[in-house]
C-alpha cells in the first residue's frame, strides 16, 4: 500500500516537473514570463529530479546552468541513498 502511493506520488511529481520544462523553454523561445527556477529546485527535491533532467536534456533547456546540474544530483543521492539508508537503519533499530 505504501509503496503503491510512493510510486503514484513520484510518478506524477516527475511528469510534472517534465512538463514544467517543457513550458518555460517554449515561454523563453517565446520572450514570455518565464517559471521561476525556486519551482524547479522544489520539484527537484520533492522527487522529480528524473522529470527535470529528462527535461534538461530533451527540451536543452537550463544545460548550460550549473545549479541545475547541482540541484539534480544532489536531489538524486538523496532520494537513491541516504533516504533508503535512513528507512534500513529505523526498521532494523525496532
Amino acid at each position: 500500500m505504501v509503496i503503491n502511493v510512493l510510486v503514484i506520488y513520484l510518478a506524477a511529481v516527475n511528469i510534472a516537473a517534465y512538463f514544467l520544462m517543457k513550458i518555460d523553454k517554449k515561454r523563453a523561445k517565446n520572450k514570455e514570463w518565464r517559471i521561476e527556477e525556486i519551482l524547479f529546485f522544489s520539484f527537484c527535491f520533492m522527487g522529480g529530479f528524473i522529470g527535470i533532467h529528462l527535461g534538461m536534456v530533451h527540451f536543452r533547456h537550463k544545460t548550460k546552468n550549473w545549479r541545475f546540474h547541482a540541484a539534480v544530483m544532489l536531489s538524486a543521492v538523496l532520494f537513491i541513498v541516504i533516504l533508503p539508508v535512513v528507512f534500513w537503519i529505523r526498521i532494523n533499530s525496532h
